[in-house]
């Protein structure tokens, strides 16, 4: 492989030595998005580049449910205030289906995992500190407090409040972790008092998981309680005086631990609305999105692309190009990308011609025959026939949909002599044996410059005739795909029909 053709994820596997731990994470505040999706993927693209370079890593994925709930979020019901403070894995589902809200979350993006075909260890941050994983760290952050207070103000360049603590402790009143302060650090009890907000004091044992660290020290803790050596992460953390260079100080100086190699990405943005975001709406589920498409498509997606770039993601006519590009089966980005060697041999832009047409399986088989594709391996197809079927209902431009008409739409009474002409004649090419779609396609030219008509207007009297509209699909993938008699048919009835 050249040098200046290297996919990304193999050179970061070049650039490490000895076993890596690749870590990524979210916070489970609301439905996880595709923009999400692009941490983990890169994330998976690494552990895949390292393991080809016959190098040992672990992929693993933090679960922020410890996190609070920031805001009443406009998709929750406004009872909901009076959680908003409270870590989300202690705070009721607001579906009454799973044992927390972030539980609720957080299954729908475990199940994606699955089907994008990511194996990696979860860890869930309320269990780490409950189960005593963050003791230390949190005993050496109380203790030196002072030190990670000037490296936050000396790097961010912000003065911190009055008060600051790099921990957090739990409120046992109101049940808010983020409005008490310390008032005092007792090591000898792994434990702090406190005085909170709601007027209450109390005493929180951080080694039973009572509270937890401010980010901006939890994030470099994690790095070496869990042994972390490469992060992907938003760019947003790596601007400078960020949380990234922050967690680079604190880890050296405070955990006297390498940080990790960075890997920062840019944000997925929604084609014509913005950057992703659960809290103003503005998101497609990764699950909705697995229902529309291939799998690993979504994969090529982030695989493809340097993670420094943005990606503007369209998930109408855009999403068929990308589909197009990786059935091509070329490249690093296509092997790091796909998940099984079965896939389907019916291109998703045929596809999407071949279920508007189609009503049932049996005539989906029989359609994609006339077209000239096997259709022996009926799972791959219902899978690529039902995600298009989803495609449509979901993400398609109207233009794209259509619907074959059973009878002549009343449209070809606009018919010129000459498109009734093109119309004729097509209607005898279709008596050929060794028609295929190209030559049919070239054959509407041909018929066009010997009628005397543009082409565009011949096309037109082949969607009007079938469609009752004057566009649809390429015509002679399209029209190889229906029954050639019932084409005939309704051509010369066309044709012949009288102003």
């Amino acid at each position: 492989m050249e040098e200046a053709h290297i996919h990304w994820a193999d050179v970061v596997a070049r650039a490490v030595e000895g076993q890596q731990v690749i870590a990524t994470g979210i916070t489970p505040s609301g439905n996880i998005h595709v923009g999400n999706m692009r941490e983990v993927v890169t994330g998976d693209a690494i552990f895949r580049a390292i393991r080809d370079a016959e190098k040992t890593a672990r992929l693993i994925y933090i679960a922020d449910t410890y996190d609070p709930l920031r805001t009443v979020y406009p998709f929750l019901p406004a009872a909901y205030k009076k959680y908003v403070g409270m870590p989300l894995s202690e705070i009721p589902d607001p579906f009454g289906c799973c044992s927390s809200y972030a539980e609720h979350y957080l299954k729908p993006f475990s199940e994606s995992l699955g089907e994008l075909d990511i194996a990696l260890e979860v860890y869930r941050a309320d269990r780490m500190y409950k189960e005593g994983l963050y003791t230390k760290a949190t005993k050496i952050a109380l203790e030196q407090h002072n030190l990670i207070a000037d490296i936050i103000e000396s790097v961010s360049k912000r003065k911190l409040p009055a008060g600051w603590s790099p921990y957090n402790p739990l409120c046992e009143r109101c049940r808010r972790i983020s409005a008490a302060q310390i008032i005092e650090h007792v090591p000898a009890r792994t434990a702090v008092r406190y005085r909170c907000d709601c007027g209450a004091e109390g005493v929180a044992d951080y080694s039973r998981g009572q509270g937890k660290l401010a980010w901006r020290v939890d994030w470099p803790a994690r790095w070496k309680i869990l042994g972390v050596t490469i992060e992907p992460f938003g760019k947003d953390h790596a601007v400078a005086g960020g949380s990234y260079d922050t967690g680079q100080r604190i880890s050296r100086e405070v955990y006297g631990y390498t940080p990790p190699v960075p890997v920062p990405y840019g944000h997925i943005h929604l084609k014509g609305r913005g950057k992703m975001s659960s809290s103003k709406g503005v998101t497609i589920s990764i699950q909705e999105m697995l229902e529309s498409a291939p799998a690993d498509v979504l994969r090529y997606m982030i695989i493809k692309t340097k993670p420094e770039k943005l990606i503007d993601f369209d998930p109408g006519l855009g999403l068929l190009t990308l589909v197009d590009e990786f059935d091509r089966g070329e490249g690093r980005a296509f092997e790091l990308s796909r998940i099984s060697e079965q896939g389907c041999n019916v291109p998703f832009r045929h596809m999407v011609t071949a279920v508007q047409i189609a009503h049932n399986c049996d005539e989906l088989v029989e359609v994609l025959r006339r077209s000239g594709y096997e259709t022996t391996d009926t799972t791959a197809l219902k899978r690529r026939a039902q995600n298009v079927r989803n495609w449509l209902d979901r993400f398609a431009p109207p233009f794209v949909k259509f619907e074959v008409q059973r009878t002549l739409p009343v449209q070809v009474k606009t018919l010129t002599a000459g498109q009734r002409k093109v119309l004729e004649k097509l209607a005898k090419a279709l008596e050929t044996d060794s028609m295929d779609a190209e030559w049919l396609h070239n054959e509407v030219y041909n018929i066009s410059e010997q009628v005397g008509i543009h082409s565009k207007e011949a096309f037109k009297a082949i969607y009007i005739s079938l469609l009752a509209k004057t566009s649809g699909p390429r015509a002679g993938w399209f029209l190889t795909t229906l029954d050639p008699e019932f084409v005939t048919a309704r051509f010369r009835e066309a044709a012949g029909d009288v102003r």
